[in-house]
């Protein structure tokens, strides 16, 4: 699976390491910054070449991080075919039914709020989850229209 990922500076330290653990796992990175930290940046740069890029491949997954995640999820999910659902720690639940039940195609993660190990569990749970279909496949299919 090709995993496009991007962060601004609040994410960018544990992006690297990410970015490292995901391509020990066996997975293809497509890294679109930031590439050095640079506290004056700003997340939009980063986050819509990552929504873009999972936009036009349906079968990759997109992980984006900043410091709560809340404006990179926002900022994705302006884009048609993007669904982008954010998790910033506590219980994994949310990350299981947002790709079971919404067909989340983005993991947006809160790096001041979540540890790099909680990082990892939410994305191994994230692209080990399958979308569930049935009754929801047509509540996906009325928000990719809207």
């Amino acid at each position: 699976m090709k995993i496009h990922i991007g962060a601004d500076h609040a994410g960018f330290e544990m992006k690297q390491k990410l970015v490292a653990w995901l391509k020990e796992q066996g997975y293809e990175v497509i890294d679109y910054g930031a590439h050095e930290l640079d506290p004056s940046d700003d997340y939009p740069d980063f986050i819509e070449p990552v929504a873009e890029a999972v936009a036009k491949d349906s079968e990759s997954r997109g992980i984006i991080l900043g410091g709560s995640g809340q404006g990179e999820a926002m900022d994705a999910n302006r884009l048609a075919h993007v669904r982008a659902a954010e998790y910033y720690g506590g219980n994994l639940e949310i990350v299981r039914l947002a790709r079971a039940h919404n067909d989340a195609n983005t993991l947006s993660l809160g790096a001041r709020f979540v540890n790099f190990e909680e990082a990892q569990k939410a994305i191994e749970l994230f692209l080990t989850t399958s979308f569930e279909a049935g009754c929801h496949e047509k509540r996906v299919e009325k928000i990719d229209k809207f």
